[in-house]
């Protein structure tokens, strides 16, 4: 019967880390948040992406305020175009906003920044950030081989 006892114990306990770690995969992932089901959608126009991916968070100052739906290309222009959802309660961004593919921290996930203008006209539902008030993803790679190749030509 003791035998038993710690069976069942030692059961119960590997069930119990097992469902931590699901728990800590979900929280990671993303898949726990609660996503804006009340906003309106923008598009934003980027000459590179670099790793943003959909649901990817938006925020102005920091503050979550949207989520990226989708990334396509628009292969008339040439240029990656982002539908952004943003919450309603965010309803006053001027026309001249602009907007920036940042990154956390040094190689953490990319978001999308806002940066409200000073227009008095106010973006609605469905309108355009043009590539003019957008700001493309730094990506690593890219300046690492502009770093090398300032150093190979420093050289000569």
């Amino acid at each position: 019967m003791q035998k038993r006892t710690i069976e069942i114990a030692v059961g119960l306990f590997f069930l119990l880390g097992i469902a931590a770690f699901m728990m800590m995969a979900i929280k990671v992932s993303g898949l726990s948040e609660i996503y804006i089901k009340d906003g309106y959608a923008l598009k934003a126009e980027f000459e590179n992406v670099g790793g943003l991916k959909p649901r990817a968070r938006v925020s102005i100052a920091g503050v979550p305020v949207g989520r990226v739906l989708s990334i396509d290309f628009n292969d008339q222009k040439y240029l990656a175009e982002v539908t952004l959802l943003i919450d309603k309660s965010v309803s006053n961004l001027p026309n001249d906003t602009t907007a920036s593919i940042l990154t956390s921290g040094l190689l953490g996930d990319n978001y999308i920044g806002l940066n409200p203008g000073f227009s008095n006209d106010f973006l609605k539902a469905g309108d355009h950030i043009p590539l003019e008030n957008t700001n493309k993803a730094v990506v690593l790679e890219e300046l690492v081989s502009k770093f090398f190749s300032s150093q190979a030509s420093g050289l000569k």
